[in-house]
C-alpha cells in the first residue's frame, strides 16, 4: 500500500520541556489509522506539525516526495480541534473561501458544497449565518470544509465532539467512504469505541514517545488477555483461587475476572470450580479503552505479549 505521509524520528521541545521524543509512523493510502494518547501527550505537536503550523526541532516529516516547507498543504485537509469559523458569515461564502485557500476550482467546489449540504442534512442551509447554526451543524460545516478540495490526506481531531448519534453515524459513513476511495485518514480521537469500530491502524503516545504502533489485531495480540464477566454472589478469594485468574475486579455481586496470557477460554470455563455462583457469564477480549486507561495512567495491569511495532 502506498505511504502518504511518513514522520520519521521527531522531536520537538518547548522551553525546558521535550514534547516529542523521536515520533515515528506513517500514514498509508486508503487507510485510516489512530493517533492516541492522554492530554498532553503530543498528540496535537505532532499534527501541527505535520501541518505546518510549527516545525520540528529534529526529525523529519515527507508528503508526497517533500518535506517540511515544501509539501502541498493544499492536498491536505485538516479539521482542527479547536473549532474556527467566522460567525457572521453565511455558509456557502465561508466554504467558498476556504476552497479558495486550497486554490480548488470555486464552481467546483460550489457544486459540491450544495451535495456535501444534503448529505449532512444542512439542505437550505447555504445562506445562514454560521451563528445561526446549532453548534453540531457548524461542526458539519467545518468537516466540509476540510474535505471539499479532495485532499489526499485528512487529519481529523476529534472530528466526532459533541455530535450526536445520529450525526456520528454520517461522519463515519463519510470518513469511510473517502478511506475507500484512497484518502489517507489521520484520526485523532477519545472516543475508543469509535476508534475500535473504525481505525486500521493506532499509533499511540505517551509523554511524547511512542507506546503502541500496528493493527488493531496485532495491538490485540500484544493485549491479549481474556477477561470473564461473572454475575452472581462470590466469595473474592474464592475468585481469585481460581487458575489463571490475573487480578479480580469486584462490585456487589458482580466481579470482572482479568486472565493470564495465553489462556484457552473454552478450557479455562470447564475448568471454573463448582461452588462457583454464576447467573450471568459473560467472556470477551480487554477493549481498546481498557489498553488506554492502563497504558495512560501507568498502572500497568495488561499483561504484554511482547514488543509491538508495525
Amino acid at each position: 500500500m502506498e505511504v502518504m505521509l511518513t514522520v520519521n524520528g521527531l522531536e520537538k521541545s518547548f522551553k525546558n520541556k521535550q514534547a516529542l521524543k523521536g515520533i515515528t509512523f506513517e500514514v498509508r493510502k486508503g487507510e485510516i489509522i489512530a493517533i492516541l494518547g492522554p492530554n498532553g501527550a503530543g498528540k496535537s505537536t505532532t499534527i501541527r506539525n505535520i501541518m505546518g503550523i510549527m516545525y520540528p526541532d529534529k526529525g523529519s516529516i515527507t508528503f508526497h516526495n517533500h518535506e517540511g516547507k515544501e509539501i502541498p498543504r493544499h492536498k491536505i485537509g485538516y479539521l482542527p480541534e479547536e473549532r474556527g469559523l467566522y460567525k457572521n458569515v453565511k455558509v456557502m461564502d465561508i466554504l467558498l473561501y476556504l476552497a479558495d485557500l486550497k486554490d480548488y476550482p470555486l464552481d467546483k467546489a460550489k457544486e459540491r458544497i450544495l451535495m456535501y449540504l444534503k448529505k449532512f442534512d444542512l439542505e437550505g442551509k447555504d445562506k445562514v449565518s454560521i451563528d445561526e447554526l446549532s453548534k453540531g451543524m457548524g461542526q458539519k460545516v467545518q468537516f466540509i470544509g476540510s474535505i471539499l478540495h479532495e485532499p489526499e490526506l485528512l487529519i481529523l481531531d476529534e472530528p466526532f465532539s459533541g455530535l450526536d448519534p445520529v450525526s456520528q453515524e454520517l461522519f463515519k459513513d463519510e470518513i469511510r467512504n473517502l478511506a475507500d476511495n484512497g484518502t489517507a485518514i489521520l484520526l485523532s480521537s477519545h472516543q475508543m469505541n469509535l476508534v475500535e469500530e473504525m481505525c486500521d491502524r493506532l499509533f499511540m503516545i505517551q509523554n511524547g514517545q511512542k507506546v503502541i504502533y500496528g493493527t488493531l489485531d496485532e495491538v490485540k495480540t500484544k493485549y491479549a488477555n481474556f477477561k470473564c464477566t461473572i454475575r452472581g454472589k462470590n466469595n473474592l478469594e474464592l475468585l481469585e483461587s481460581i487458575p489463571h485468574v490475573q487480578r479480580v475486579e469486584q462490585k456487589d455481586e458482580s466481579a470482572v475476572l482479568f486472565l493470564e496470557q495465553d489462556v484457552e477460554p473454552t478450557s479455562w470455563l470447564k475448568a471454573l470450580p463448582s461452588n462457583v455462583v454464576v447467573h450471568e457469564l459473560k467472556m470477551n477480549r480487554i477493549s481498546l479503552h481498557e489498553i488506554f486507561i492502563d497504558i495512560a495512567t501507568n498502572k500497568n495491569l495488561i499483561q504484554e505479549a511482547g514488543e509491538l511495532d508495525a
